[in-house]
């Protein structure tokens, strides 16, 4: 039931059906009641702008509330919103109703702690244990001993609060023009205000949802309006955010897109000028470009690979104290400010890194450039272990040797589909592309 980020699927289909929804609500204010210090326990629930928002939210809260634990809405907020006020106002857990970039159909359920971090997987497999087995179908507090719900109506200003502090004293966004694209997502109010009280120019465009067009040709997964936004606006960037806010992808002020792995970079160079870079580490996955790990052991930074995934991210920043890490898709995490990615913090801290090199995005980001990558998904007809099968690891050796030092590969199954991911980075495209389909051939005739 629980993927890399809560549960997700088509709304109105197992298992986001309201009578599922229903039961993973009882389970997890069960599992908050074995936990909780408190009286009586409260849970926060936060949805993105999906239509279908309106129906698991109820479910969710009669699902609690028949549990005997309480139930504080706060409405559509990004998700990192939802962590920030769980933790704030002590709740012992917070429910977002999202599926992040997915389309409107989609939808989706994600926990977070008291702490404001994700759930971790113990606490999700005896969630879903509860609802598989239903061993809580029988536990019905009764009379007054039944939970109770009312809406936190300033929990919008609260996250407000809480982004602007970002901004140390004494900086803000004056003189900037800014194009903010919220994807018609769960940033379509707060977002504007924020940048607007920093005081920079704020162009919004798609902050309209009607329950059906998040994530439609906009937002962080299709930056094409605010490439053309930019362009035809003079402005200094374009900040571009997916549906739920926990994600970022800027352009500049040419209309280039600019990855994740440039934003990890320029942020990592704004806190290693300022001294903030804890024990000069930071964290990235097996997925960020190759030209990133060159440029952080240029700067004599320590960078700690995780799995791909937020979750691993963070995991292996609190393991090793780093406070920045982050993923090419643009899922950034400042440990320093929040305990979870947040799309609207790392556009704040892109801006600040702007305004502290006194030239244009496009000059900045200059400092990364991408190593030419290709990416073979190749379609198996069995997964076997790769370190077991020898013809792809001799090819993989063959293929390291060919690279000499000026590239990398990486090869593993999709962890959704039958097929097995051939990535090659390397000095030129002719090179990597070659080394590319060489290695995906070695695959396909060994798997295929």
């Amino acid at each position: 039931m629980f993927g890399t980020d809560g549960v997700r699927g088509v709304a109105n289909i197992e298992p986001m059906t309201a009578e599922t929804v229903l039961q993973i609500g009882r389970a997890t204010a069960y599992v908050c009641r074995e936990t909780s210090t408190a009286k009586r326990p409260r849970i926060v629930i936060g949805k993105d702008t999906r239509v279908s928002g309106y129906m698991l939210e109820n479910a969710l809260t009669a699902g609690i509330c028949s549990m005997g634990v309480d139930v504080l809405l706060v409405g559509p907020m990004p998700t990192p919103g939802i962590a920030f006020i769980t933790q704030s106002m002590r709740a012992d857990a917070g429910l977002v109703i999202s599926a992040s970039h997915n389309p409107y159909q989609d939808n989706g359920i994600k926990i977070f702690s008291r702490e404001g971090y994700k759930l971790p997987d113990a606490e999700e497999d005896e969630i879903e244990e509860l609802v598989v087995s239903g061993r809580i179908r029988d536990l019905r507090p009764t009379a007054h001993e039944v939970g109770k719900a009312r809406r936190i109506d300033d929990a919008i200003g609260r996250y407000i609060v809480f982004g602007k502090a970002v901004m140390p004293p004494g900086e803000d966004l004056e003189g900037l023009k800014l194009v903010l694209d919220c994807a018609n997502g769960a940033t379509y109010k707060v977002a504007p205000i924020i940048f607007s009280e920093l005081g920079a120019e704020v162009i919004p465009i798609h902050c309209e949802p009607d329950g059906v067009n998040i994530n439609d040709r906009c937002g962080a997964t299709a930056p094409g309006d605010l490439v053309e936004t930019v362009r035809r606006t003079g402005a200094h960037a374009g900040l571009a955010f997916d549906g739920d806010g926990d994600r970022l992808i800027a352009v500049d002020e040419t209309g280039a897109i600019l990855t994740g792995d440039h934003v990890l970079a320029i942020c990592a160079w704004l806190y290693r000028e300022e001294g903030r870079l804890v024990d000069h580490k930071a964290v990235t996955t097996v997925m960020s470009n190759f030209a990133l790990r060159k440029l952080f052991e240029e700067w004599g930074l320590e960078h700690i690979e995780s799995k791909v995934g937020d979750r691993y991210v963070l995991e292996a920043m609190r393991t090793s104290g780093a406070v920045l890490g982050g993923e090419s898709s643009g899922h950034l995490i400042f440990h320093d400010h929040h305990t979870t990615g947040d799309g609207i913090i790392s556009a704040l801290q892109l801006m600040r890194a702007l305004r502290k090199s006194g030239g244009s995005l496009s000059a900045l980001s200059a400092m990364l450039t991408l190593a030419p990558q290709v990416l073979i998904n190749v379609d198996v007809a069995r997964r076997a272990p790769l370190e077991e099968v020898e013809a792809i690891q001799t090819a993989i050796r063959g293929a390291e040797a060919e690279l000499t030092g000026q590239g990398r590969v990486l090869v593993r199954y999709s962890g959704t589909q039958p097929m097995c991911r051939v990535m090659v980075e390397g000095p030129t495209e002719e090179t990597t592309r070659r080394v590319a389909e060489a290695l995906a051939e070695a695959v396909r005739a060994a798997l295929g």
